[in-house]
């Protein structure tokens, strides 16, 4: 490695070279590694397709990092369906403070990321192979996911997994405001509460994204199940319901 070829970790000829040093500090040469990986594996895996890798930085890495602010100090996050660690390792970077969970159900994708996470080190991420069904409930206190499911759907999965008062946090593009006005009913039955369409990022170089935000109602809301009666007990015959006339059996 050369200061010719390379400023902070990261390759000279890259144009958000000087962003990326600025969004990860210290850890820049660890998301140097990580594009690598993208660019790399990634790609020969089918994590992502040929034609993102000149845009890595900009729309993947750095549109990951867009999120962190709307997480507290020390939160524990899910990261559902994170595919090739999208957002939840750029968040692990940035924000070395956060206990990140990857969970990702296909076995390649969950390889790749076991391996990624292993070669930069690091400790404050974990990787899950399961379904966002399969994991415990109330777990965490922010969720997010990106590019994983329409919302309505998407919130099924996430709401569940944070502790009452827990935020959720989807990263979705120019749908956003649409989706959310189209799901919001089904968003409250699921227990959602302040529900906000909110653009993150656009400080120290990192691009503007769009999030849909929520928090898990502290006391959410119950439905009846399916097929269920409105009177589960039925009036007894005898007693003061029974028909006129009728005698009591003695």
């Amino acid at each position: 490695m050369t200061e010719a070829h390379e400023a902070n970790g990261v390759p000279r000829g890259t144009p958000d070279a000087d962003v990326a040093a600025q969004v990860f500090g210290d850890r820049t040469a660890l998301a140097s590694r990580y594009h690598a990986w993208l660019a790399g594996a990634g790609v020969e895996r089918g994590l992502l397709g040929p034609r993102e890798v000149p845009r890595l930085w900009e729309r993947h890495i750095l549109n990951s990092v867009a999120v962190a602010e709307l997480v507290g100090q020390g939160a524990s996050v899910v990261d559902i369906g994170a595919g090739a660690g999208l957002p939840g390792i750029p968040l692990a970077l940035r924000r070395p403070d956060l206990q990140i969970t990857l969970v990702e159900p296909l076995l390649r994708r969950a390889t790749f990321l076991d391996e990624v996470v292993a070669d930069l080190e690091l400790g404050n991420v974990v990787v899950r192979r399961a379904r966002a069904e399969e994991l415990p409930r109330a777990a965490w206190s922010v969720a997010t996911a990106r590019a994983v499911a329409p919302l309505g759907k998407l919130a099924g999965w996430l709401l569940p997994l944070v502790v009452p008062g827990g935020l959720v946090a989807a990263l979705k593009g120019a749908s956003a405001a649409e989706e959310l006005e189209r799901d919001a009913a089904v968003l409250r039955r699921l227990g959602a509460t302040t529900l906000a369409v909110r653009e993150v990022g656009g400080v120290d170089g990192i691009p503007v994204a769009t999030a849909v935000t929520m928090l898990r109602a502290l006391e959410p809301a119950r439905l009846p199940s399916r097929g269920a009666r409105s009177n589960p007990r039925p009036a007894s015959r005898s007693g003061p319901n029974r028909p006129r006339g009728g005698r009591p059996r003695g």
